[in-house]
């Protein structure tokens, strides 16, 4: 149950909660309650669509048993269990994408989520329909957004989305800051928030008229209104990352990164202000105490999920202890039961997944005519077959000098060996980037590279090849085409990107984007079906080491780690 925030809440829902316990456990019980109740708290983050198995992934299904089974104990011993999602929902899979999120939506309903936080990822499908990005008057650039939001049984939470025309958090059906949660009396105050660079790493258009504030003040605006409108607990939702090694020891941060978003999030709150944070965002997992908060997050596609356990004292809703679990790993094999209980799917939501899968069968099913010897495996590494792959199969299809594209982030997943179909090209590129083409100069060019030589993420590029050296305290750029010669300030280049990159994205091209923005012709085919018909016209076999950069590689810096020039 979702509680209204007024002063009168915490002890109205708790007597209400209470009874409602009592009713749902008269039966299984012989003696009153105890004075004390343990409330796990499941997080799950970036599922990215991922409804069903595959060999390299989890699903939401697999996830529903855990949590089928954490239900079953909960109840045998008079607690509750609450479900929250740090976000990056429904992008990812054709599962999902055929209905812009609907089926996940849906899954996510059965499944009995309480609450989630919006992802940078929500916002990839733009207007209700086909348009990824607002096309003609009056399209909403959220339209698929606020349509999933009003589908769901559970509140979307974003604290620190701010709508520019009020300088508030926005307000939209079922969109809030915040929500209260009655977890069997004790009321639980829930706050979502999206990492600073969240409306960076989605596509421009659907992102105009908002923006972005800090996390700290943020979460500490809304916990306070939480305690003083009665909540007993404060949880966070953060669609934001941090990076541990280990996670084996909650009270060991020797191998978590000080630096990463999340964990500074949670060493400048407040101490005691928030309970438990749920992160996200990053391929990381988390279980650790910082600052007496505790942190879990989690890798994406359901690989994993969060669990922190607290026993609470019924009449006064406080904290006496907590146990923070390593993340769950969720792939094969599987236990045959957790916490004493069989794993068995939650059954509508497998059904759901069972007819989204159905209904993307037979697209995902199609061949392209290609078979892959090996697996493409993706991965940091920027001289990876599977990006030359992509980077040289765009150069090939475009009357372009060169190719920019973010294969770091842009790229999904790997593409698996033997007979590659639509579905295996789709889930490597998920989004209905266009491809776009700009007139530039070579020096315009040499500005892009000099400012991506530097970043941890580089742009990955084909049509050249790059060298760069310190001149004293400078960053000095040779670029030399695939014939050897020289690109110059004053040569014309003919680049082709996508309108991700061409509106900001990543900032890869930010250097350079004039301040009226490019002229995009939206009419270029997809990046994405770009791919699939070179395939289609290419056939035969491919193997990974044919496109390995290793001996040539692209990028050519001082060092791999490459941070700048010393003055």
């Amino acid at each position: 149950m979702r509680l209204p925030l007024n002063s009168g809440a915490r002890a109205n829902a708790r007597v209400a909660g209470l009874f409602v316990i009592i009713a749902l456990f008269v039966a299984c019980v012989s003696q009153p309650p105890s004075s004390t109740m343990t409330i796990t708290f499941v997080g799950i983050n970036d599922i990215h669509g991922q409804l069903t198995a595959t060999e390299e992934h989890g699903s939401l299904v697999d996830i529903s048993s855990y949590i089928n089974a954490l239900r079953h104990a909960r109840a045998a011993d008079d607690g509750v269990v609450v479900v929250l999602d740090a976000g990056d929902m429904w992008q990812g899979t054709l599962a999902s994408n055929l209905t812009e999120g609907a089926s996940m939506v849906a899954a996510y309903n059965a499944l009995g989520v309480a609450a989630a936080a919006i992802g940078n990822h929500e916002f990839d499908f733009g207007p209700v329909g086909p348009a990824a990005i607002p096309m003609q008057a009056g399209d909403d650039p959220r339209g698929a957004l606020k349509q999933r939001a009003r589908e769901a049984d559970f509140p979307l939470l974003a604290a620190n989305l701010i709508d520019d025309a009020t300088g508030q958090p926005v307000d939209w059906e079922n969109v809030r800051p915040s929500a209260m949660l009655d977890a069997g009396g004790i009321i639980v105050g829930v706050i979502g928030v999206l990492t600073e660079n969240g409306l960076k790493l989605t596509i421009a258009p659907n992102t105009t008229g908002l923006s972005m504030a800090p996390l700290v003040p943020s979460i500490e605006r809304e916990a306070r209104l939480l305690r003083d409108a009665g909540a007993d607990m404060i949880v966070v939702v953060a669609h934001a990352g941090g990076r541990c090694s280990d996670a084996s020891d909650p009270l060991d941060t020797s191998s978590c990164a000080p630096t990463s978003e999340l964990f500074r999030v949670a060493a400048q709150l407040e101490t005691g202000l928030v309970d438990h944070i749920f992160g996200g965002h990053l391929d990381h997992q988390m279980a650790h105490l910082i600052n007496d908060t505790s942190v879990g997050m989690n890798v994406s596609r359901a690989d994993s999920f969060s669990r922190v356990d607290f026993q609470v004292d019924r009449d006064s809703g406080r904290v006496l202890d907590r146990r923070i679990f390593p993340p769950q790993i969720n792939i094969v094999p599987r236990p045959a039961t957790y916490e004493g209980y069989p794993l068995k799917a939650i059954p509508e939501v497998a059904e759901i997944a069972a007819a989204a899968l159905a209904e993307a069968s037979d697209l995902q099913a199609q061949t392209l005519g290609v078979v892959l010897e090996e697996p493409f495996p993706i991965g940091p590494d920027m001289n990876l077959g599977l990006h030359n792959l992509v980077l040289e199969a765009l150069l090939e299809t475009f009357d372009v000098d060169i190719v920019m594209h973010n294969v770091l982030g842009g790229l999904r997943r790997g593409l698996p060996a033997g007979e590659l179909t639509f579905g295996a090209v789709y889930e490597m590129f998920p989004f209905d980037n266009v491809a776009t083409i700009h007139s530039i100069s070579g020096g315009d060019l040499r500005r892009v590279i000099a400012a991506q030589s530097t970043r941890f993420r580089r742009v990955g590029f084909a049509g050249m090849r790059v060298f760069i050296q310190c001149d004293a305290d400078a960053i000095s750029v040779r670029m030399l085409r695939d014939d050897g010669s020289e690109i110059l300030d004053t040569d014309e280049v003919r680049l082709l990107a996508n309108d991700y990159l061409a509106l900001g994205g990543d900032d890869i091209l930010a250097p350079i984007i004039p301040p009226g923005g490019f002229e995009l012709n939206l009419d270029q085919p997809r990046t994405r079906d770009a791919l699939v018909d070179w395939f289609r016209q290419r056939g035969g076999t491919l193997h990974p080491a044919d496109w390995r950069g290793h001996a040539e590689p692209r990028w050519n810096l001082p060092e791999e780690n490459f941070a700048g020039c010393a003055s």
